[in-house]
């Protein structure tokens, strides 16, 4: 059979990454997909780095729409990334016939919902591995994998910038603004690291996952996002010494009036796999009710780990290429005329709706009376408290100190229960700093 031809939009780290393991691996690949695959075709804006990067016998063009309208070209690569141009040449190449491999997380979440219904109609797939959790075939677990269950959470640590900031603050208890610095002079954090850091592009790669696992359309505007930027050293020496890690966690789960779609840092048990992922690894850890706890760990982003999973999806389109597309894995796992009932049956929850439970660090005067007002508080609303920790006023601000911090850990209750009681909280006297809040997420 003859080789099935790709065209590649963008040859950048990634990009030049999935040349090279398929050109390295060719045999081995061309014995799994039955046929051989080859990159006959790039489009980059410097066409001089392209023409230096695939060598001699592959067309290197500087515009991206002459791969979309060669008729030999059987699937096209899109590694340009963003929502604008990327999208305008993906529903082009979606219009035009071709299948589709990105690692766009931000593109799919955002205009997923449009592509997918595009491909259907035109009987073509888009696959995405690399979109989330970069080489970890998480996309390919939850789609095929894990297909007989009901899934019933996901939680992820699927950005390794965050996890190398977070991991350095606790190792070497810095504060935040310093381990970044350092992040950014190592090349583990961009000059501009607010996707990473805000926790937006951990909210791309959730969001990809929560439509497969649940069934329902990609809604990345209703996720809640919070980064990492407000932690201090302090919380995370307080979470240890309580048994936990602070880690970065995309989180989706179902609930009993719909699913939860978050993005925040949360308290972690120590014994937990997922609390001992350190430095810029990523992994995933999917609960269903018929397999259990699964976990999936490795790296999150770089060339060839990146490149991994493109090729894997080159694979399966090579298989699949002539195969009826109404038997073919549906996008999103879920058939798709089944997607828009779920929207009605299946809502993404408020954040506000959100039942789990807290770390309060309050910083409060070391007079009486203080820790039963604020304990008060929280008895009143209904809100046990699990543990909690006073530390000695001269440990928090040297000898003489008239405060001290106060630390907390609740049991379960809504966030909007909790919100109410924080803002009562922080209108005491006694209260004298803004209440740091962290969710704690035990995981079982």
């Amino acid at each position: 059979m003859k080789p099935i031809q790709v065209g590649l939009l963008g040859i950048g780290t990634v990009g030049s990454g999935v040349f090279n393991v398929l050109q390295r691996n060719q045999e081995e690949i061309r014995r799994r997909a039955g046929r051989g695959i080859e990159i006959t075709m790039v489009a980059d804006l410097d066409v001089e780095r392209a023409r230096a990067a695939v060598g001699a016998g592959i067309q290197v063009v500087n515009d991206a729409r002459a791969i979309i309208a060669n008729p030999d070209i059987d699937i096209v690569i899109e590694l340009i990334g963003g929502y604008g141009i990327a999208r305008a040449l993906v529903l082009e190449a979606i219009a035009a016939g071709k299948h589709v491999v990105t690692a766009n997380k931000a593109l799919l979440a955002v205009h997923g919902t449009e592509i997918f219904a595009a491909a259907s109609a035109k009987g073509v797939m888009v696959a995405f591995e690399a979109a989330v959790a970069g080489g970890i075939p998480i996309i390919k677990a939850l789609r095929e994998g894990l297909t007989a269950n009901r899934i019933q959470w996901i939680a992820g640590i699927i950005n390794g910038t965050t996890n190398f900031i977070l991991s350095e603050m606790r190792s070497k208890g810095l504060d935040f603004d310093v381990v970044l610095k350092e992040a950014q002079r190592l090349g583990y954090a961009e000059a501009d690291p607010t996707f990473d850091i805000e926790g937006v592009d951990a909210a791309h790669k959730v969001t990809l996952m929560s439509a497969i696992a649940f069934g329902i359309p990609v809604q990345f505007d209703k996720a809640y996002v919070e980064g990492i930027t407000k932690l201090g050293a302090a919380d995370i020496k307080y979470a240890e010494q309580l048994g936990y890690r602070i880690k970065l966690l995309g989180i989706t789960k179902r609930a009993d009036k719909g699913i939860e779609l978050r993005v925040h840092p949360s308290l972690v048990p120590s014994k937990r796999l997922i609390a001992n992922v350190e430095g810029a690894m990523n992994a995933v850890v999917v609960q269903g009710d018929a397999v259990g706890t699964t976990l999936y760990y490795g790296k999150g982003a770089g060339s060839e780990p990146t490149a991994s999973a493109v090729i894997a999806d080159l694979v399966d389109i090579a298989r699949l290429h002539t195969a009826d597309p109404e038997h073919r894995v549906p996008h999103l796992a879920f058939q798709a005329n089944t997607l828009t009932d779920a929207m009605g049956t299946l809502p993404l929850l408020p954040m506000s709706e959100v039942v789990t439970s807290y770390y309060l660090r309050l910083r409060v005067a070391d007079q009486a009376g203080v820790l039963a007002k604020v304990t008060g508080l929280l008895a009143e609303a209904g809100i046990s408290i699990d543990a909690m920790l006073q530390r000695e006023a001269d440990e928090v601000g040297g000898e003489g100190s008239t405060q001290t911090d106060l630390i907390i850990l609740t049991h379960e209750t809504r966030e909007g229960t909790m919100d109410a009681v924080l803002a009562q909280m922080q209108a005491l006297p006694t209260v004298l700093a803004p209440i740091t809040r962290i969710r704690k997420e035990e995981l079982n």
